[in-house]
């Protein structure tokens, strides 16, 4: 199994940003974790800033992964393009966010990911890639 996560803009700043929110850990120290903990799974990484990008890597991704966990971060409630990469692709896509976007501000609780998106995972802070990994290998 080949599983790729994509994080969208700010999610680089992990660690450092809004620790309440977000908590104190790197996505790349946690990623070693995962990659530690399901062995038998290949696991990818990639974040980009750019929307295009997130786009481009979505297309991409299709060609050469069993499952996408995608964190699009701010763009889940601004980007009809994110959203349309996901229907253009038959590789399924599981949507997370680390806080729970409903206990947050009004434009969070609506996503143009995830008509599209398998399933979502939404507020059990980095834990929910954990979950989005075990929702493939099932």
């Amino acid at each position: 199994m080949k599983i790729i996560i994509i994080n969208g803009p700010n999610l680089n700043m992990l660690g450092k940003r809004e620790p309440e929110i977000y908590g104190s850990e790197s996505f790349e120290d946690y990623f070693s974790k995962l990659q530690f903990k399901f062995k038998d799974t290949e696991l990818s990484y990639f974040q980009s800033n750019l929307e295009g990008e997130l786009i481009s890597k979505i297309h991409e991704a299709s060609e050469a992964f069993d499952g996408i966990i995608l964190n699009g971060a701010a763009y889940t409630h601004t980007s009809v393009g994110l959203g349309d990469a996901i229907a253009s692709v038959d590789t399924p896509v599981v949507e997370v966010h680390i806080s729970n976007t409903f206990a947050r501000e009004d434009f969070r609780h609506h996503s143009y990911l995830s008509k599209n998106a398998r399933g979502i995972i939404i507020g059990f802070g980095l834990e929910s890639y954990d979950l989005a990994i075990k929702s493939f290998l099932k």
